[in-house]
């Protein structure tokens, strides 16, 4: 490794040399002289300064933190190629891994139908909204997430999880500790980029700063800002929804938006009417399945993965109405400029489990930008 890193400096060095030998040497303005000249040496200074200094110093670039997380404007941190058109991905949340003796945490016999209905499904990969387990410093709850989850691993699905505010419970470092062994291929990253064909997922950390003008909210703006062009569908993932009909005065529980996510929410919203890729918003930490459409976003509240349920609000013209406690998974086709969500509910006690699709719907991205369902 550490022979790797100083060849690397060295060839950074003499890239930096060669672009001043070339400014020195060629013509470059009628007012400059073809000699070296103290105005072009000038020139040469800044240009350095601009375009080598950071490099060549190994100065860390914008966007970098004391955590470690993806690097602004930088291709994916994780970048996988799908064997073929269509894939599928699922997302569901809030599941709270647990001791099964704990029925008011989380159901047990609810959270294993779940996992084994998706091992089933067979998707190319899973996006968790966090709440993986109750407590994230206690490993009696992770013993419980492994024995639970080898259906996934035994199906060999890649996993992209966003921490929710109970995988930090307790002790950060060593819940940080306990997450990471299981998510290695996150490398100690709290938040990332996933680029998986023509989709681009940025997983956030919302139990970190995401304020405006915060190490990860330049991160966002600089990954929204820069994305490939060949990208149609982009999700930004996080645990706490920007938008809501939760409440935390709700006699039977549930939480409000804050205000940092409200404002990422806009900020998204204003940066999505100019792009030619499809944003939707998933979340969780509401123990129920929520979906809503503003300003040209979709948001989705995906948490009924096993905790405890809440029970937000509905009204007539949202587009999922159900009332009563809603345990489900969301499944995304991908096809080349569509795509299909699907919200598929469990009903039953676990043991006599049944599945039905309660909500779904189709976008279609246009080559102007526009969207078409």
């Amino acid at each position: 490794m550490g022979n790797d890193r100083n060849r690397g400096l060295a060839e950074k060095k003499s890239q930096v040399v060669s672009r001043i030998k070339k400014l020195i040497s060629a013509p470059f303005a009628s007012s400059l002289s073809s000699k070296p000249s103290r105005a072009r040496l000038l020139l040469a200074f800044f240009i350095l300064l601009l375009t080598g200094v950071a490099s060549f110093w190994n100065v860390p670039a914008f966007g970098e933190s004391a955590r470690k997380n993806g690097s602004a404007g930088a291709p994916a941190d994780i970048a996988l190629t799908p064997l073929g058109y269509p894939f599928t991905f699922i997302a569901y949340g809030d599941i709270r891994f647990t001791d099964p003796s704990d029925t008011e945490a989380s159901n047990a016999t609810l959270r294993t139908a779940l996992v084994e209905r998706i091992a089933q499904e067979k998707p190319e990969f899973l996006v968790l909204t966090g709440d993986l387990v109750m407590r994230g410093d206690d490993l009696k709850d992770w013993d419980a997430f492994d024995q639970e989850t080898k259906p996934l691993r035994n199906a060999n699905l890649e996993i992209f999880p966003a921490l929710g505010n109970h995988d930090l419970e307790g002790s950060e470092a060593k819940a940080l500790a306990n997450y990471f062994q299981r998510f290695p291929h996150l490398q100690q990253r709290r938040w990332y980029s996933v680029r998986y064909g023509n989709c681009y997922l940025l997983i956030l950390d919302s139990e970190s700063d995401v304020l405006r003008g915060s190490v990860q909210w330049r991160w966002l703006e600089a990954q929204l800002d820069q994305l490939p062009e060949e990208i149609d569908f982009v999700f930004v993932v996080l645990h706490h929804p920007p938008f809501t009909r939760s409440s935390k005065h709700a006699p039977d529980g549930g939480h409000s938006a804050r205000g940092q996510e409200k404002r990422l929410g806009r900020m998204i919203e204003g940066r999505a009417k100019g792009m030619r890729a499809q944003v939707i918003v998933i979340a969780g930490h509401i123990h129920n399945y929520e979906r809503y459409e503003r300003n040209g976003l979709m948001y989705v509240v995906t948490g009924g993965g096993g905790a405890e349920p809440y029970l937000p609000k509905r009204f007539p013209k949202d587009f999922y109405t159900q009332p009563g406690p809603t345990y489900h998974y969301c499944k995304l086709t991908i096809d080349q400029q569509k795509l299909r969500f699907e919200m598929v509910k469990l009903e039953g006690d676990g043991r006599d489990a049944r599945w039905r699709v309660e909500d779904s719907f189709e976008w279609r991205v246009k080559r102007k930008g526009r969207r078409e369902r």
